[in-house]
């Protein structure tokens, strides 16, 4: 049974920072493509981040470029997002999703089998 379990959010002030991270188990992830969407209340849950587990190629939302960086521990079959310079607007619920890694699919949610139950992160102005 594939799970994958989030942590590391919070409160934090804006100009902090947090690291998210999400533990994978359950089957084999190394042809997959490990993604962090969030979801901030009434709006639709959004691509933020990417990384292809075998080469660890990236993607990024354009609005946290420079501020977020996606990572993985194949050790320890876990995938980190680093988050800095946070603002009130990255206020949302994080979660980490696994998909076979299409390229037309990496910043769509639908491209993603499997999801995290999702962990919060508050930023205060």
């Amino acid at each position: 049974q594939v799970q994958l379990v989030e942590s590391g959010g919070g409160l934090v002030q804006a100009g902090g920072s947090l690291r998210l991270s999400c533990a994978a188990s359950g089957r084999t992830f190394s042809t997959f493509r490990m993604g962090w969407f969030r979801q901030a209340p009434g709006k639709e849950r959004e691509f933020v981040a990417a990384i292809r587990w075998s080469d660890g190629s990236t993607h990024y939302l354009d609005s946290v470029k420079g501020r977020f960086t996606i990572s993985r521990d194949n050790a320890k079959n876990t995938v980190y997002l680093q988050m800095n310079s946070l603002q009130p607007e990255d206020t949302a619920v994080y979660y980490c999703a696994a998909g076979p890694g299409f390229p037309l699919m990496i910043y769509d949610k639908r491209g993603y089998n499997y999801w995290g139950q999702g962990t919060q992160v508050t930023v205060s102005s």
